[in-house]
């Protein structure tokens, strides 16, 4: 399906005022025709009232082509079930008043932009003591950007840990008549198709770098993960998304991660893993400086002479240094006023 725009002229305003004319001269020829059969002119008299009557009863059909369109807003219009065309500019305009607007996903309602307030309420009807509201949903279709937020999905990284991951992606139709008659609801299909994508691709990747784990697809092992490369993640969702929804005439704009976390059952694990891996770096680097300084002043010593120690005297040195050094408390000192032996 193509869509193609429809050849109608903004031409509203004629129109509405020549079908006005034509409706308000209906009411004198409903007067006139009386008075000519009084008047024994009895055909001319039948003529008239009968062009009257029958006006003021059709004469309100050519209305219903009477269409309004404000920027960024399309009718996709049908007659008898054939597709005619697609009204996209703004304006007034005037159509076959038998055509009419068709919008499958007018009363769906997905949590994003554009859907709060799509209904309106225009009537209430009172029967057997029950009150049955109807909702009329505007047959427009909208053209502007839009943004989707399925909310947080739970889904298993390539380590098998659960994740809690949300995507906001800001799309737009495109082409009206592949959004209405190439899927049957254009907005659920978006949303499940990022549903899809979303877990064909974290599933790609670990919540945290991880050793031996390959993102991009390549063979070899890479730095790759859903906290640390969060843009290239994103723009892997977006690709995913446009090449399934491509043929429904939509456009992803852009696709961003909003919520990223474990998953409750795991988290406090992982939060304890975290700590120990801080702790770990940072023992670590106090080791290695502590080594450094040991070293320095081994050699500051033999450099200057200061005095001369056995290997025993040495070793006992440096692990006092690195009690010293590596403890989380100050240390005590004792003054050894003796010999060492």
């Amino acid at each position: 399906m193509t869509e193609k725009i429809y050849t109608s002229k903004q031409n509203g305003f004629v129109a509405f005022i020549g079908f006005m004319i034509l409706y308000l001269a209906a009411i004198p020829l409903v007067i006139l025709g009386p008075m000519k059969i009084d008047s024994e002119d009895l055909g001319v008299g039948i003529t008239l009232l009968v062009i009257g009557v029958t006006w003021l009863s059709i004469g309100w059909i050519p209305f219903l082509g009477l269409k309004i369109l404000k920027p960024q807003e399309a009718y996709v219009l049908t007659l008898f079930g054939n597709y005619k065309g697609t009204l996209k500019e703004p304006g007034f305009y005037w159509v076959n008043p038998f055509c009419q607007a068709v919008n499958p996903a007018a009363a769906t309602k997905l949590a994003q932009s554009g859907d709060s307030g799509a209904s309106k309420q225009v009537a209430v009807v009172q029967a057997n003591a029950a009150v049955v509201s109807q909702e009329v949903f505007s047959k427009k279709i909208s053209l502007k950007a839009m943004t989707l937020s399925n909310g947080r999905q739970k889904i298993n990284d390539c380590l098998g840990n659960p994740v809690d991951i949300a995507i906001a992606v800001i799309w737009k139709v495109t082409d009206t008549a592949k959004a209405v008659f190439n899927v049957d609801n254009y907005k659920e299909y978006l949303s499940l198709q990022c549903d899809s994508a979303l877990r064909n691709i974290v599933r790609v990747y670990p919540y945290d770098v991880a050793q031996n784990v390959d993102t991009t697809g390549d063979g070899r092992p890479d730095e790759g993960s859903l906290r640390g490369s969060a843009e290239v993640v994103a723009e892997r969702i977006k690709e995913e998304i446009q090449s399934k929804v491509g043929d429904a005439g939509l456009e992803i704009i852009d696709a961003r991660i909003t919520y990223l976390a474990y998953a409750p059952e795991i988290a406090s694990v992982m939060l304890q893993r975290q700590q120990a891996s801080a702790i770990i770096d940072a023992r670590k680097m106090i080791v290695d400086g502590a080594v450094g300084m040991v070293e320095m002043a081994l050699e500051r010593l033999n450099e200057n002479n200061v005095c001369e120690l056995d290997e025993e005297r040495k070793a006992a040195m440096v692990s006092n240094l690195l009690v010293v050094l590596c403890g989380n408390h100050d240390a005590q000192p004792i003054v050894n006023s003796g010999s060492l032996y």
